[in-house]
């Protein structure tokens, strides 16, 4: 039989095993250019959880006791698709299932030979691609230019730190314990790192930090740590918002610092955006990653979970903040 993962109830708050169902049904069987799909390995991603809500958003929301789905790296087992054969290694977007068969629509081969397969859902996937996408077309930064990363040791921020590096930036972390602290400094080669769990004033810590203020701000979290970092922006500064984990789980609209009047005083510029807007230009990308991958100028952090019945765990731990870099169930 084959199991799989329903989203059964909409989370209020942060979300709970109990709002996921398990169950099994037959293992499909592949059709006339069809084929049949071995789930290998499952990232787990923050943006999941905006898909969980019924509401307009970048991506439709997860259907009530429907499977969810999200970045997969899955083995062909069975092919009656021409270009795809028993064997080969396919990635993209797919349903929390063990088993389940595909016409190929939006999947691409990913070779195990050039990198271990669980990079294809991260420095070699959308984390990277994010990262890179982000920083490059709307931060456009400027060697000598200071950079600060918000959820810095995770699957995104550990690599835009490491581009703003090779691209000549000062580079500050912002993080939850001295743990992930110390592994910005030492492993991604952060020049400065904050812990934000102990630290008093955020806006104080920034810029004691950037004692040159903020050109760039990668924003994955939101809420105070941001209203910190804000404060202390120069002069046309751009602000990338990717995310605002610190926020999902939220059931009333928090309030802050209202934006405006900083942005115009500092001819500043704040841009929201999903690493889709980017999608014609992601094989140059994946090109360019690979490439610095390849000279050792990137390395990448993965907390990976075994077990299929593991999913949901894994992406809850998110919220925990459990994970070092990229989230991925290995089945």
């Amino acid at each position: 039989m084959n199991k799989v993962i329903l989203l059964d109830k909409r989370p209020v708050g942060k979300p709970q095993l109990s709002d996921f169902k398990f169950i099994e049904e037959e293992i499909p069987q592949p059709g006339k250019a069809e084929m049949l799909l071995k789930t290998a390995y499952v990232s787990v991603d923050p943006y999941l959880r905006g898909r969980m809500i019924d509401a307009k958003s970048y991506a439709l929301p997860f259907q009530l006791h429907q499977p969810v789905s999200s970045g997969i790296v899955a083995e062909v087992t069975e092919s009656n698709l021409e270009g795809f054969s028993k064997g080969d290694f396919v990635s993209g977007m797919l349903e929390w299932k063990e088993f389940q068969k595909s016409d190929g629509n939006g999947l691409y081969k990913v070779d195990a030979t050039l990198a271990p397969l669980s990079a294809y859902l991260g420095i070699l996937g959308m984390t990277g691609l994010t990262a890179y996408f982000g920083l490059t077309e709307i931060g456009k930064p400027q060697k000598g230019e200071t950079l600060v990363v918000s959820g810095a040791a995770g699957a995104v921020g550990s690599v835009v730190g490491q581009i703003g590096k090779i691209l000549g930036c000062r580079v500050i972390g912002i993080a939850g314990s001295d743990e992930k602290v110390e592994m910005l400094k030492s492993k991604f080669g952060f020049d400065e790192a904050i812990n934000y769990k102990t630290t008093k004033n955020m806006k104080d810590a920034i810029a004691e930090a950037c004692p040159n203020g903020v050109d760039l701000y990668f924003d994955n979290v939101g809420g105070n740590i941001s209203d910190g970092v804000l404060a202390n922006i120069n002069k046309f500064a751009r602000v990338m918002v990717c995310g605002s984990i610190s926020v999902y789980n939220e059931t009333t609209v928090p309030m802050g610092p209202r934006v405006e009047s900083t942005l115009v005083k500092n001819s500043a510029l704040m841009q929201g955006f999903i690493v889709g807007n980017f999608a014609a230009k992601f094989p140059a990308g994946i090109a360019q990653l690979s490439t610095w991958l390849k000279e050792g100028k990137l390395t990448y952090s993965e907390t990976i979970v075994e077990g299929f019945e593991l999913i949901p765990q894994a992406f809850i731990d998110l919220f925990e903040g459990k994970n070092m870099g990229k989230m991925i169930v290995k089945i």
